[in-house]
């Protein structure tokens, strides 16, 4: 079924000739480059990139057959080797002028296997008797050479994201030395030993760069070898296995792939995910190192997921046999089965167009959560790809048919990742307040990766609308929104209001008033200014709210101010007046404010002692009774006289 395929290829490939004109196709994986080249007078170079910027033509004089080319980075200088000896340079530098230049191999007798860019202007020789590491200086048109090492080499690998270079050495190949380009300086890492599968004598295995693949996965250096086991051993299927190659220490086997199958294989390396291509089967799986399956030992990892072709691409009709009308026509892969390029490429031959495509291969992550039953393995899985939150939202929202266990499960896993964000941007707002980053390099801001789901995502995406589903228990929505509430506080994250108000929307509407009341009591539910308010707006359907609000208001200490207006709301001027006595606030509130109530309720008596309390406060603050004009209180004064009576008003004390 075509929702079932995780794999697929992107929109736009890079496509170039495959015809009989073009005499050779070469792909540079450090600038994802494809370079078609013909001869015949002049060479013609086209090269192809993942979008249309990094395309170029060009034509340069045929000086023999081009074995390997390549652009250092950013399209500055183009390397052309045509010899075992020497390597051509052509400038391509904007606005400075053209040159041309060769340099040959140091190593006396040495035969130049290829060359790796490791910067704009840096380049590595690799030759069978060893590496040869240049700067090129394009004022002085020249190559300097900055520093050489001998060891003889049958074959390398190069890995363009770390600038890591691997040299296969000895008479079997399998043992590898690297070394690291870093800012005009090499240096060599600790030798190791890959692992050779046992065969019956005296019969020897040799490693070839066919077996090997370098690639960055989760921030880290592995070597993944791909080791076909003899039919006579006891497990025959093949299997990859990974050597993390850290910048320093020594390289460790860590990991083992099992492909539970025997064949040709291609291997690629997309969003942190290993995918191993099956040739026979034209089927694909992938392992995630950070998944382990229980059962297994450490390290050892099953696929994630069921083998699954990889979804069919259809390419339009271009050229004089093209039909406006005609459907696009099915691209049947042909897959290079090399281990040149564990990168996000895979490389494919269109046999019907007589042209090659280069795709980038990604992950489709919808069908996965049918594939995947267990959701708490699902969710490790999604977290750690790109474009996730969208998937994980729906998985959240689905999450009524694992029961509440599941439910907490994903909820914890979620939050977990989210308080380690909060913590690295607190983390970072404290070193930048406080400065502690001068001296020392910069700290940089955590990125918010779209695994983030934060409770306003939660909220709009999930919550508010699983509370309104109507083929649900209104118990079990309760308890998922008590779950999620839970969670959030086993990892001290602060909720948020508007996750307690529609908990209480929820109780009130199915008038679980009893359940309301203790989630108050015990403090289930955490004070906040909003939730009372909240309160006070259900006191017409549930009127212990009222009481229940204020006594929120009172333990949250700061808001004294909308204790009073809840008073005052209510006519009961006295209580406020005495809260506010009891805060020790009283010197300060506005008098006109308790006046305008006392007035409203009609009782005069209540009047008078409001009235006379403020007197008495202007008395003791300003030694006189009277009201000052920017309290704005004219109008209860002569409407306590008229009452009263003008004799009622307190006279000022003369010493």
């Amino acid at each position: 079924m075509s929702e079932e395929h995780y794999l697929e290829l992107c929109e736009n490939p890079v496509q170039f000739e495959n015809t009989s004109s073009v005499n050779n196709v070469f792909f540079d994986e450090a600038n994802k480059q494809v370079f078609a080249v013909r001869s015949g007078g002049a060479t013609g170079v086209v090269v192809k990139g993942p979008d249309d910027k990094n395309s170029v033509a060009f034509r340069m004089d045929d000086k023999g057959e081009v074995k390997c080319i390549k652009f250092s980075i950013g399209n500055k200088i183009l390397a052309v080797q045509r010899t075992p000896k020497s390597v051509d340079f052509i400038s391509f530098i904007p606005d400075y002028p053209h040159w041309e230049c060769s340099q040959e191999c140091k190593m006396k007798n040495a035969s130049i296997l290829g060359f790796c860019w490791t910067n704009w202007n840096e380049i590595v020789f690799i030759t069978d008797q060893g590496i040869e590491f240049y700067q090129v200086l394009p004022d002085k048109r020249s190559l300097k050479l900055l520093k050489s090492q001998s060891v003889n080499v049958n074959w390398y690998m190069y890995c363009p994201e770390t600038a890591v270079i691997l040299l296969s050495t000895t008479a079997q190949g399998n043992v590898l030395q690297p070394f690291a380009f870093k800012s005009g300086t090499m240096s060599k890492m600790p030798k190791f030993e890959i692992e050779l599968p046992v065969v019956p004598k005296p019969a020897k295995l040799n490693l070839t760069e066919r077996d090997i693949a370098v690639a960055t996965i989760y921030g880290q250096l592995y070597v993944m070898y791909l080791k076909h086991h003899s039919r006579t051993t006891d497990s025959p299927c093949a299997e990859v296995v990974l050597y993390q190659l850290p910048r320093e220490g020594s390289c460790k086997k860590t990991n083992v792939l099992k492909l539970n199958t025997t064949g040709k294989f291609a291997l690629n390396v997309v969003d942190n995910l290993v995918v191993v291509h099956h040739q026979s089967s034209q089927t694909s799986i992938i392992f995630d190192i950070k998944l382990r399956e229980p059962d297994c030992a450490l390290n050892v990892h099953q696929p994630v997921l069921p083998g699954r072709s990889i979804h069919p691409y259809r390419i339009p009709l271009t050229g004089p046999a093209a039909v406006p009308t005609h459907p696009p026509v099915p691209c049947e892969l042909c897959i290079l089965y090399e281990m040149f390029s564990p990168a996000c490429l895979t490389c494919a031959v269109c046999s019907p167009f007589a042209s090659g495509y280069l795709w980038y291969l990604q992950v489709k992550l919808p069908p996965t959560v049918n594939l995947l039953q267990d959701k708490g393995k699902l969710m490790d899985f999604l977290l750690r790809r790109r474009d996730c939150k969208m998937v994980i939202l729906s998985v959240c929202a689905q999450s009524k048919t694992g029961g509440l266990p599941v439910v907490a499960t994903v909820f914890d896993k979620l939050n977990q990742v989210y308080k380690e964000y909060l913590e690295a941007e607190q983390t970072y707002t404290v070193a930048t307040e406080s400065g502690t980053s001068r001296g020392s390099s910069a700290r940089e801001r955590p990125v918010r990766t779209r695994a983030v789901i934060d409770q306003s995502d939660m909220y709009t995406h999930v919550l508010s609308s699983f509370s309104e589903k109507k083929d649900t228990s209104h118990k079990f929505i309760i308890a998922v929104l008590m779950e999620y509430i839970r969670s959030l506080n086993q990892v001290q994250i602060t909720v948020q209001h508007y996750l307690y108000e529609l908990v209480i929307k929820m109780l009130v509407q199915h008038n679980l008033f009893y359940m309301l009341h203790q989630f108050l009591q015990y403090h289930v539910l955490s004070d906040s200014k909003p939730l009372a308010c909240l309160l006070l707006s259900l006191e017409s359907t549930y009127p212990p709210a009222h009481q229940l609000s204020l006594d929120m208001l009172k333990r949250l200490s700061t808001a004294n101010d909308e204790i009073v207006e809840v008073l005052l709301s209510r006519q009961q001027v006295l209580g406020a007046l005495r809260f506010i006595r009891s805060v020790g606030g009283h010197d300060n509130i506005s008098a006109r404010k308790f006046l305008d109530v006392a007035r409203q309720t009609a009782d005069q008596m209540l009047f008078y002692t409001i009235f006379r309390f403020f007197e008495q406060r202007n008395l003791r603050l300003r030694g006189s009774p009277s009201f000052n004009p920017g309290e704005h209180c004219e109008e209860h004064v002569v409407y306590f006289k008229q009452v009263f009576g003008e004799q009622a008003l307190m006279k000022q004390v003369t010493v």
